[in-house]
């Protein structure tokens, strides 16, 4: 048997679908399982055991329809069984439907529902403390499983040469491994999605004055002007506890770094994902407009803990469209203040 699984998106969302393959791989040991991902996102699932095939959707078949219909047939070639297309985007729904695979499942929408067998709408309300993003992949396998699957935390495998390499690139930049070390998720990926930058100065100065623990920013160098204005509004004192330089080249050196961090602290996105699959505590910090229950995975209030503005501002929800908030998010955010967070911060510290 062979089953393809299309994640055309986020590194987060490829990681997060990962946990198909281990589910599949209960029920179907024998079969072929291949993912087919954006080329950019491959480092999160680099090792992963029951991934036997990845398949790049490239930025040449993104722009060129005719790129993509060659794509969909050399998927079909490969004649699968099984085809789960997570998102339902259009080039996901050439390629399910070129592929004639005889089960195609994905996520209902009205208007490609006729390419696939079976479809499911995304709930609304999660039912288990694993949220909304595992819980709808999982209804996916519906279709294909005699057996219901356990709710599962997405893993990245590193491997003992990754974890020994980060380990001494961070002795050498002189951070003490017995002490605190927080990885600041200083930006998100988006304007709309980061944390206004004064307003994490002060965070990140209450973090300091709490724990005297070693900060390291995660950001990719066409992102190093907006970390350094971060760190230029933070306070003289807490400057001296960020190493602003020290920092993964590579995603897969950021998440080997972060292994040996105490917590990552920061605006929700891919980062977070990567720490909660390394068994990293998290302390995130959700966009005024993104549905936290979609993203908040695995919360206890302990090791995982997230924040929203609807968690201590409700009443600027009442009626209101995602439509209006995404619009408004400047004016949102500037309504999240650090001392709405801190307290909650601080908590967090203490249990970690």
């Amino acid at each position: 048997m062979k089953i393809l699984i299309i994640q055309q998106k986020m590194i987060g969302d490829v990681l997060t679908s990962s946990i198909l393959f281990e589910a599949l791989n209960v029920e179907f040991p024998e079969a072929q399982l291949d993912y087919l991902i954006n080329e950019h996102t491959s480092p999160v699932i680099k090792h992963h055991p029951f991934i036997n095939n990845v398949i790049y959707y490239t930025k040449k078949e993104a722009k060129s329809k005719k790129a993509l219909f060659r794509f969909a047939q050399r998927i079909k070639k490969e004649k699968y069984d099984i085809v789960i297309d997570v998102y339902s985007k259009f080039s996901s729904n050439v390629i399910s439907y070129i592929s004639s695979a005889n089960i195609r499942i994905s996520k209902y929408k009205w208007y490609s529902a006729f390419i696939y067998t079976h479809t499911f709408a995304d709930a609304t309300t999660p039912k288990t403390p694993a949220g909304l993003a595992i819980e709808n992949r999982l209804q996916l396998l519906k279709p294909i499983l005699n057996y219901k699957p356990k709710n599962q935390t997405p893993k990245i495998y590193l491997t003992p040469e990754e974890l020994k390499h980060s380990k001494a690139f961070l002795l050498n930049h002189g951070l003490d491994l017995l002490k605190p070390i927080y990885m600041i998720s200083v930006l998100g990926s988006s304007q709309k999605k980061t944390y206004p930058f004064n307003y994490m100065a002060e965070l990140l100065d209450a973090l300091v004055i709490a724990t005297q623990g070693q900060i390291l920013f995660n950001y990719i160098p066409n992102q190093e002007e907006d970390a350094k204005a971060i760190y230029n509004t933070c306070k003289p004192e807490t400057q001296k506890h960020i190493k602003f330089d020290v920092f993964g080249k590579t995603l897969r050196e950021f998440i080997a770094i972060t292994k040996h961090c105490t917590a990552l602290i920061g605006n929700e996105g891919g980062a977070v994902n990567m720490a909660k699959a390394i068994d990293v505590p998290t302390f995130t910090i959700f966009s005024p407009w993104i549905t936290k229950a979609a993203w908040n995975m695995f919360e206890d209030g302990k090791t995982h803990v997230s924040i929203h503005l609807n968690d201590v501002k409700p009443e600027l929800y009442t009626n209101t469209s995602k439509k209006y908030l995404k619009a408004n998010y400047k004016s949102l955010y500037k309504a999240f203040t650090p001392n709405l967070i801190v307290d909650q911060l601080k908590l967090f510290l203490e249990e970690n």
